[in-house]
């Protein structure tokens, strides 16, 4: 059986140091059905790899929670 990975691009407006990287990702990673994510400072986004189908509105509010705001996922 082929595994099928999905991702999410989020956009995140407040993030200004490692710390926050740190955060958001393990806020993220914290997600049922998330397999990893990669934050980065520079570019204000997280790229999501999904076990399987998690609802933006999760996401969204998993980032929410640590103070930082989704502009956007795509």
């Amino acid at each position: 059986e082929e595994e099928k990975k999905m991702t999410r691009t989020l956009r995140i407006e407040g993030m200004t140091c490692m710390h926050c990287v740190a955060r958001v990702r393990k806020a993220l990673e914290g997600v049922e059905g998330v397999a990893g994510a990669e934050v980065s400072l520079e570019d204000k986004r997280a790229v999501v790899s999904l076990e399987r189908n998690v609802d933006d509105a999760v996401l969204t509010r998993a980032v929410a929670d640590q103070g930082y705001a989704v502009v956007d996922i795509s």
